[in-house]
């Protein structure tokens, strides 16, 4: 099914963020205690304490809903600095991983993926919503690293991009096969493990500093 084309916004009242954090807030709530497949605008707007219209004044449908849901609490991740780029690293995994582990996000997530699977319009949703703007960790994790003198630059900015593209998804790609596909706990060891493999390699683990 295809999303529905955004209304264009009416000028007038301007946009209530206290509304879009409630509505945001009731969606969470909702997918926790009825699933995606019972989730329904109409509820999400009674715990909102908002009309339906200004729902759909805002949100095309409920896959563009659940996105901008599960996509703010994604924005809730920091780069921590911890010094160096493997403890910045592992701060910010064990961040991303307490967020999957919440019912919230897993449950959008995963829907909201899967009906990605046949609608163009909501995988673009989701890139601009949720991988775009994560992204933003992967560089400052670079440029914070680059100044320290533990990466080296890259001055062809196409290949920094590409860079920046594989980074994110070896470390997305894992952390959320790990919790949502094999439903297996990122812990700290874990995490200490998966952010030396990233750094050294898998013949880094042969050598006589392997731990």
């Amino acid at each position: 099914m295809q999303s529905r084309t955004p209304a264009p916004r009416a000028t007038g009242r301007p946009r209530s963020a206290a509304a879009d954090t409630a509505i945001l807030a009731a969606t969470r709530a909702a997918l926790v205690e009825l699933g995606w497949s019972k989730l329904t605008l109409g509820d999400v707007a009674t715990r909102a304490g908002v009309a339906k219209t200004t729902l759909y004044r805002r949100w095309a449908g409920k896959n563009e809903l659940v996105v901008d849901a599960v996509a703010e609490l994604f924005d809730e991740l920091e780069l921590p600095d911890c010094g160096t780029l493997a403890d910045d690293i592992e701060g910010v995994v064990l961040q991303f991983a307490a967020i999957l582990a919440r019912p919230e996000a897993q449950n959008g997530l995963m829907a909201v993926v899967a009906e990605s699977c046949r609608d163009d319009a909501l995988r673009e949703r989701i890139r601009a919503s949720i991988v775009d703007r994560q992204k933003r960790l992967v560089l400052q994790g670079r440029e914070r690293a680059q100044a320290r003198g533990e990466l080296p630059p890259e001055a062809d900015p196409v290949e920094a991009a590409r860079t920046v593209d594989l980074i994110f998804d070896m470390v997305a790609g894992a952390v959320v096969h790990r919790t949502l596909v094999s439903a297996e706990a990122a812990d700290a060891q874990w995490v200490h493990d998966f952010t030396r493999i990233l750094l050294t390699g898998l013949t880094g683990l042969t050598g006589p500093a392997a731990e």
